[in-house]
C-alpha cells in the first residue's frame, strides 16, 4: 500500500503494547523492590517520608511524553485512513443480515469484492437493517456500517490474492455467517472481469430484500 496503513498499523500496536509491557516491567520492579526494603524485618520502626520534587515532575514528565507517542502515531495512521485518494476506484457496499453485496460504477453486482491490485480503492458503506461493521483483517481496515448513515473506507491491494471479509458488529443470529471476500486481481483481469459482469448477478437478491421490505409495511399498514 502506498501510504503503509498496514505498517502504520502495525507499528502503532508495537510501540503501544511495548510501552504498556515497559511501564509494568518497571512499575512491578518498584514496587518488589519497595517491598523488599522498606519490608517490617528491615524497617521495624516507620520513618517519615518528604515529598521530592524532582521525582514528581519526573513521574508526571515521562507518562506525559509517552501518551503523546502513542497519539502521535494513532492519528496519523487514523488520517491515512480516512483520506482516500481522489483516483480511487468507488465501490457501493450494502450490509444486510446477513451478507454483503458490492456494486461497480458501470452498475455491476456481486457478492465478492474484486479490486485491481495497486489501485485505492474507496468503499462507500449502507445498511438496510441493523448496525454491522466491514472489516478486512489483511489490511487493517474497519468501519461501522450504520443504517441511515454515510459512511467510508478505503484500502490499496498491492498483492493478488484473496482476503476475508467479516463482520465486526453483532448484527442478529447468523452475524458469524457474515462472510465474504475481497478478491484482487492485476488490472487487466479486473478490467476483463468488469467488463463481462452483469447488474443481474445479486439484481434478484435486491429484489428480495426490497420485497419483503414491502410485505412487512404492507401488513403494518393493515394492522
Amino acid at each position: 500500500m502506498k501510504l503503509d496503513i498496514v505498517r502504520q498499523t502495525d507499528l502503532t500496536f508495537i510501540i503501544i503494547v511495548g510501552i504498556s509491557f515497559l511501564l509494568l516491567a518497571l512499575v512491578s520492579a518498584a514496587m518488589f523492590y519497595f517491598i523488599y526494603k522498606y519490608s517490617r524485618k528491615r524497617n521495624p520502626v516507620a520513618t517519615d517520608i518528604t515529598g521530592n520534587t524532582s521525582l514528581e515532575i519526573l513521574w508526571t514528565a515521562i507518562p506525559l511524553v509517552l501518551v503523546l507517542v502513542m497519539f502521535f502515531f494513532g492519528y496519523t495512521g487514523f488520517k491515512k485512513m480516512r483520506n482516500a485518494p481522489a483516483d480511487a476506484m468507488v465501490v457501493k457496499v450494502t450490509g444486510r443480515m446477513w451478507a454483503w453485496s458490492y456494486e461497480y460504477d458501470n452498475g455491476a453486482k456481486s457478492d465478492t469484492l474484486y479490486v485491481p491490485v495497486g489501485k485505492p480503492v474507496k468503499l462507500e458503506l449502507n445498511s438496510v437493517d441493523v448496525n454491522h461493521s466491514f472489516y478486512v483483517p489483511a489490511f487493517r481496515v474497519k468501519e461501522d456500517v450504520i443504517p441511515g448513515r454515510k459512511n467510508y473506507m478505503w484500502f490499496e491491494p498491492n498483492e493478488e490474492g484473496k482476503y476475508n471479509v467479516e463482520c465486526a458488529e453483532y448484527c442478529g443470529l447468523s452475524h458469524s455467517y457474515m462472510l465474504s471476500l475481497v478478491v484482487a486481481l492485476p488490472q487487466e483481469r479486473f478490467d476483463s472481469w468488469l467488463a463481462n459482469a452483469k447488474p443481474k448477478e445479486t439484481s434478484s437478491d435486491s429484489t428480495k430484500v426490497k420485497d419483503t421490505l414491502n410485505i412487512k409495511q404492507d401488513s403494518l399498514k393493515t394492522k
